[in-house]
């Protein structure tokens, strides 16, 4: 009952909701946030450790960033952060160069990885929980299937997360998400979808000579800086101008075609961070969350995860309209699609407390 209250409660933070009275007692627990520099098998990254003053021997969770520019200063994340450590949780957020570059990239599960090693090692040897979100959730169920981090991980949740990239990409041309029973999902794919890969490889799309300037556009769209944005369009030529336009507008037949083949050229890439075909050995507890209207990576990526995973691995799964992509924002759920969510969210805290 307790872990039901604390996710209530958690779940009313991370919205911007009024706690209800009662609850508060479950969220009201001191914490020391504290700025590291994580000295990693895979490199020195920056970190944010929130720690709750009065439980001794809390346990811990690894908190992964989505793509933004922002990556551990992101508020919502600074947010989550600070409701778990409020009801009795260690949390570590490291940050990920890569993705705060919106490049989803191998080097990152490594990352995850060694993150997940250090808050082991710091919190006495006993193995913790890794959250990831959005492509975060994928690569963190690699590093959970890599043999050298089993011991450290001892349980994923991936939120709004991809199982295949080059499905997702294929998504963001189409539309179309084809599930495990061979249904498709239909959904209008946000812009942010493809503009990531268009401005991960922009030298593919433009010539050499207007890859800075066009990159810059790109970067301040998707850090949604409308000053920077047009002081970036300002100055292009009109031919870069065009071309800029261009690889923003997917409704473009001939923008979908370079898309399409720049995602041809980089499968490989793909498919290194695609948990998809490589989880039917995975041993770790796995939790898997998606929002029903997800449209930068639809919710038919958990249903094949779900479907990939062995039994004794998944634990739970909930697609949920309370959820859009990693806002508690979703179209017209209901209260038992809340009660719902709650319970998965209070199955997720237990696992992390359980020792």
């Amino acid at each position: 009952m307790r872990v039901h209250l604390q996710s209530v409660a958690v779940l009313d933070l991370v919205g911007d909701k009024p706690v209800p009275s009662l609850l508060r007692r479950f969220v009201s627990e001191p914490i020391a946030v504290r700025d590291l520099e994580l000295p990693l098998e895979s490199g020195i990254v920056r970190g944010r450790l929130y720690t709750p003053l009065r439980s001794k021997n809390a346990p811990a969770i690894v908190v992964l960033h989505g793509v933004h520019h922002l990556g551990i200063d992101e508020p919502r994340l600074e947010n989550f952060a600070t409701s778990m450590a409020s009801c009795g949780i260690q949390v570590l957020t490291p940050e990920l160069p890569d993705i705060k570059d919106y490049q989803v990239g191998k080097n990152s599960i490594a990352t995850i990885g060694d993150s997940a090693e250090w808050l082991t090692h710091s919190d006495g040897g006993r193995p913790v929980g890794v959250l990831g979100l959005s492509f975060s959730g994928g690569l963190s169920l690699l590093a959970a299937a890599e043999p050298k981090y089993q011991r450290d991980i001892r349980f994923v949740l991936a939120v709004g997360s991809q199982d295949e990239m080059s499905r997702v990409a294929a998504y963001y041309r189409t539309g179309e998400d084809v599930r495990p029973n061979g249904s498709a999902e239909m959904l209008a794919p946000h812009e942010y979808g493809p503009l990531v890969l268009e401005y991960e490889h922009v030298g593919e799309f433009v010539p050499a000579k207007d890859v800075a300037p066009i990159r810059a556009v790109l970067r301040a769209h998707l850090y949604e800086d409308s000053a920077g944005e047009r002081v970036a369009l300002s100055r292009l030529s009109t031919a870069q101008t065009a071309e800029a336009k261009a690889l923003m507008d997917m409704s473009l037949p001939a923008t979908r075609t370079a898309l399409e083949l720049a995602n041809e050229r980089h499968a490989d890439d793909m498919a290194a961070v695609s948990p998809h075909g490589r989880l039917a050995t995975l041993k770790t507890p796995v939790y898997l969350l998606h929002g029903a209207g997800d449209n930068i990576i639809p919710s038919a990526e958990t249903e094949w995860m779900a479907s990939e995973l062995p039994k004794r691995s998944l634990k739970a799964v909930l697609i949920s309209p309370v959820l859009s992509h990693l806002n508690l924002d979703g179209a017209g759920p209901t209260m038992a699609d809340q009660l719902r969510l709650v319970h998965f969210f209070a199955e997720v805290l237990h696992a992390a407390e359980v020792k």
